[in-house]
Parts: C-alpha cells; structure tokens; sequence
C-alpha cells in the first residue's frame, strides 16, 4: 500500500460511566472506535468526551443507517457531504457539539477530510476546523471490509440485535452489608451495568455464573469463601474478574468495576497507572484529555469526605501532592477520563 494511505480499522471502546465525586451519574456508553493507523481517531481530540455513531445502545435500523452511511450507501445526515464521527454521549444532539467530516469516494479509495467542531447546520472551517487532523486516505477494499463485518449481525429490517458491545457488564456483589450491596447495585444499574446481589453462590446455576464478567467480594467475606465462589466460577468455566471491595463508598466500588470490566487492551486506555503514597499521588495520561483525580476519605464514624484533587488535560506523569488532611486514614484516589478509570488507596508509611 502507498506510504500516503491511512489503516482503517474498529475497536470497541466505552465511555465510561460513573457515580461522580457528588452523586451526579454519568452514562456508560459502548461504542466501535475507529482505528486510524493503529491509534483511536478519538485519542487525537484534545479533552473531547464523545462516542462514535457506532454505539451499541442505539435500535439495530439506527446502527445500521450508520453504517451503510460510513459506507457512502446512504445520504449524509448534514450539508455538504459532511458525517458525524463522533457525538454527545449523553443524548447525541447536534446542538451539544460533534465531530463531523466530509466522507467521500476517490476512485476506489475513501477519504476522510475538513474534520470540525460542529454545532449548526453548517460549519465555519476556520474558526471551527480541526487543522492538524486529516485527511486521510483508506484504502477502499479494507474500509468496506471493516465496516461491513458490523452488518451481518442485524438484518435488512432492523429485526435483529446490533453487534453486542456491551456483552460483558453484568456483575455478582457478594457481601455481609445489604445495605451497601444494595446502594452498589442500584447505582451500577444506573449507569447501564447489570448487578445481582446474594450471600454465595451455592444456588447459582453454571449457566448463570457463565453470564457474568466480574464478582465483587464485600470486605467482610472470609478468604475461604471467596476461594470457593472462585472454585465455583472456574467449575462453570466462567471468565470473571475478581474485585476485592476496598471501602464501603459507592463512587469507589462502582470505580473499582468499571475498571475490570475493561477489558481493552493497554495501549488504547487512556489511564494507564495509579498509584497514591507518601502524600503524593502519580497518574499517567497517555493521550490530551480531562482527567480528574478524587480523594475519598473514611472518617472513624464512616462518614465519606471528598476532595477533588487534579483536573487537567496534559499527557504525561502527573505527580500531584495530595493534602494530608483529605487522606488521612482510610483514603482512596478515583482516576477518571473519558472511557478509563482507576481507582488506588492511599499508602500511608
């Protein structure tokens, strides 16, 4: 292939939802990335918190529209032979902001130029114009050939499921506390992860362990009781990820989920380190975007205290002196980015 062309290809992501430092939630989103030479297209927008039209939640007609427009089979939803690349997570309207380009044929190539900020019907390139992105050149057999592996998975009609992105969120809370799992599972099923709540897994058929990506233990499970609830998923041949509760602090548990429930691959995440000791805390960005770090503190009545301890959007180590007063005791660190989270307690020595 001619050194001027551009790979293309997709790769699930998310936008990851949460439980915020106050109590506001936000949506989890499962959508296909596109993969511009071996990179997210969306790790090449600064602090842009938005999702592909390639979402998993969107009805199978919709998905496939969107599709068969990527494959110029379908007229472009905007003036001038513009596309939407990326959008609102939150209700995809034009009006909050989206990422458009021009999609059109070049012989047997496809190209992808004058990418924008666009908010109205039209766009001003100049004062909205993303000028260091684009174009870019595909080769049109391998294009159609990743976009059309999305369209077996729905019919003509729209009558069957959408590629299932979002296979993978349903998660089994295990605990002494009711109340807590309680408050666990009510704002995990707020942001669209699915959670079921019981003592053990005695009663649990293989077929239903089998539906599970991760088992989270409350901190009063015995280490023998989560050895057998291990036992019993790995007899049923289930692939879960194991979470130790650190705290009974919803934006932490609901944090420390998220997290192993992504299971993408490294070098596409966004957070990749977290580590909180000796009054410090480091934090490695790998792209340009907001990244924010919460303290969440247990007083001795366990009362949680919250101090948001960074907001920035520069790449690199971030080294962030934490206030002794905000991590004291038991304290932990929520790292969270668009599509990444970690979660680190603070190490007192």
């Amino acid at each position: 292939m001619s050194a001027e062309y551009a790979t293309f290809g997709l790769a699930p992501a998310m936008r990851a939802g949460g439980v915020l430092a106050h109590g506001d939630h936000q949506v989890h989103r499962d959508f296909m990335d596109f993969i511009v030479d071996g990179r997210p297209l969306l790790f090449q927008l600064t602090d842009l918190d938005a999702v592909s039209p390639l979402a998993s939640d969107v009805p199978p007609a919709i998905f496939t529209t969107h599709v068969r427009r990527l494959l110029l089979e379908a007229e472009a939803p905007l003036a001038d032979g513009r596309y939407v690349i990326y959008g609102c997570p939150e209700c995809e309207s034009l009006g909050c902001g989206a990422v458009t380009a021009v999609i059109e044929r070049d012989g047997a190539d496809i190209v992808w130029r004058d990418f924008a900020w666009q908010t109205y019907e039209t766009v001003d390139l100049e004062r909205s114009g993303y000028h260091g992105i684009g174009p870019f050149r595909f080769d049109g057999f391998q294009y159609r050939q990743e976009l059309e592996r999305l369209l077996p998975h729905v019919s003509a009609d729209g009558s069957e499921p959408g590629p299932d992105m979002s296979a993978g969120r349903r998660v089994l809370l295990i605990g002494a506390r009711v109340a807590v799992l309680a408050k666990h599972a009510a704002a995990l099923r707020a942001i669209g992860i699915g959670a079921d709540i019981a003592p053990d897994v005695a009663q649990v058929t293989p077929d239903e362990l089998r539906g599970y990506r991760a088992v989270a233990f409350g901190r009063a499970i015995t280490e023998d009781e989560r050895a057998a609830v291990r036992q019993a998923f790995t007899r049923a041949g289930a692939d879960v990820a194991h979470v130790d509760g650190l705290a009974p602090v919803i934006p932490v548990l609901v944090a420390q989920i998220e997290h192993a429930l992504d299971r993408s691959a490294p070098a596409r995440r966004r957070l990749v380190r977290l580590v909180a000791a000796d009054g410090t805390a480091v934090v490695h960005v790998t792209s340009s975007c907001r990244a924010s770090l919460v303290a969440y503190r247990l007083d001795r009545l366990y009362r949680t205290h919250i101090q948001v301890v960074f907001d920035g959007v520069e790449p690199g180590e971030h080294r962030i002196p934490l206030d002794a007063r905000a991590v004291k005791g038991q304290s932990f660190i929520v790292a969270r980015t668009m599509g990444s989270v970690l979660v680190a307690p603070v190490v007192h020595h």
